[in-house]
């Protein structure tokens, strides 16, 4: 490669597959849970064992944060990107031959091998939160954009395979009951009524998890070749850092023009010891509980209640839902490389609007099976609509918070992915009594039937 933008093409590619591999296990997990569930003892209580599971394995971020924060420069982060890849794409492989194994534990069959994988599966993406974003503090910061888009596809190609699977298709075909247990249909005392039947998928959950392995596989190799390429190595700003130091000093340097546009606190002195010194501690405080608080809603408050949400409006409306928001996420990506608005008064705004969004969808689901406009067209329009812009204002606050605290140091990226688990934990945390425990949460019927 000796052209300049060949070889910028070749980066911002690798950094996209490098950002796949950051959630596309978990992520391609949860999209084949109607296929895995009626196969596995555990049944729907699969995914509150999911939940645990993925929250437990937050124990990796917490070492690599704490590593950084006591013992700066003991963990070679390289080597554990290497490893917990590795683990990822084994892991996947090893879930293909053993998913349907069980154990009896306490004289009940448990499916053991799916959970303990599960378990490192998670481990993986959680870790990745502290691990992928600081790595990307070697490139250029333009290539930070490509990395969350790629981290967007992580939950787009595991939805779009699925769908080309056929996981949760359903045909509703009519159904015809007896009244009053008479059976005797042909007096005209029957309730007619569509029934949901699944479809049998077009390829095994075998072939699928064999298929994430794959995309675990081409991510190690993504990072190989960021790591080790002569045309990526030519792109880095900087020779390899040592703990933030050389950023923080040329930044401080050029902080001026790193400031954001608009400013709400720019009176307030005096600036903090974070990072660069751009920000004060009030900016930075704003900064993470805004990080968190969106984290929260995308990634665990809202999935959570997806189905009650759209399932009520038909089984059409909740695949289109759960399709469009996933393409959604790496399209803010995609805009956020062109049209960058720093702002933190414009970041609090869309923070608002997809809060209001949200909320909007949570009261929809509260109202399951009989929500607003349930028997309606326009219902299930709206509803799809709220889920892509949902989606779409909190992805786009996501990447602005992560190209600024990209300015301000590799420790400033080890925290923001350490909050953005954070908040995912607390909005985990929050969910699971609210639909597993005390079930506040009542679910729709496929075919829309629910409220006829």
């Amino acid at each position: 490669f000796t052209d300049g933008s060949t070889m910028s093409v070749l980066t911002h590619t690798l950094a996209v597959l490098f950002g796949m591999g950051s959630w596309v296990s978990i992520n391609g997990l949860w999209v084949e849970l109607p296929l895995i569930v009626p196969q596995i003892p555990e049944g729907w209580y699969l995914p509150s064992y999911l939940s645990v599971l993925i929250q437990m394995a937050n124990v990796g971020p917490l070492f690599v944060t704490l590593m950084h924060r006591f013992r700066p420069g003991a963990l070679n982060e390289t080597a554990v990107i290497y490893a917990i890849i590795a683990l990822g794409t084994a892991a996947s492989f090893l879930l293909g031959f053993f998913w349907k194994e069980t154990v009896v534990v306490a004289g009940v069959p448990r499916s053991l091998a799916l959970l303990v994988l599960t378990f490192f599966l998670a481990a993986v993406d959680c870790t990745s939160s502290v691990t992928f974003l600081p790595f990307m503090m070697r490139l250029q910061p333009q290539y930070l954009t490509t990395y969350f888009i790629g981290e967007g596809v992580s939950g787009l190609l595991p939805a779009l395979v699925a769908l080309v699977q056929g996981v949760g298709v359903v045909h509703c075909v009519n159904s015809t009951q007896p009244l009053n247990g008479s059976g005797n249909a042909s007096a005209g005392a029957a309730d007619h009524r569509l029934q949901a039947r699944y479809q049998p998928s077009n390829f095994s959950a075998e072939a699928f998890f064999f298929f994430l392995s794959a995309m675990m596989l081409v991510c190690l190799l993504a990072f190989l070749l960021l790591n080790l390429h002569p045309a990526v190595a030519r792109e880095q700003p900087v020779p390899r850092y040592s703990n933030g130091t050389k950023e923080r000093s040329r930044a401080r340097r050029t902080r001026a023009e790193q400031r954001p546009m608009m400013d709400p606190f720019r009176r307030q002195k005096p600036r903090s010891s974070f990072g660069t010194g751009s920000y004060s501690w009030t900016q930075v405080v704003y900064i993470f509980v805004i990080l968190a608080w969106v984290n929260a809603l995308s990634n665990t408050v809202l999935p959570s209640v997806q189905s009650y949400s759209c399932l009520p409006y038909g089984n059409n409306a909740y695949h289109l839902s759960a399709t469009l928001a996933a393409v959604s996420n790496p399209l803010a990506c995609f805009v956020a490389m062109f049209v960058s608005i720093r702002s933190l008064v414009f970041m609090g705004f869309l923070t608002v609007l997809g809060t209001g969004i949200g909320s909007y969808i949570m009261f929809m689901a509260a109202l399951s099976p009989c929500p607003l406009l349930v028997n309606d067209t326009s219902g299930a329009a709206v509803m799809v609509l709220a889920w892509i812009l949902f989606i779409l204002s909190l992805s786009y606050v996501k990447v602005i918070i992560g190209v600024i605290l990209r300015d301000e140091g590799h420790s400033a990226l080890v925290w923001c992915g350490a909050v953005v688990q954070l908040g995912s934990l607390l909005g985990a945390l929050t969910m699971f009594p609210l639909v597993s425990v005390y079930g506040l949460f009542s679910s729709g019927d496929p075919c829309g039937t629910s409220c006829l």
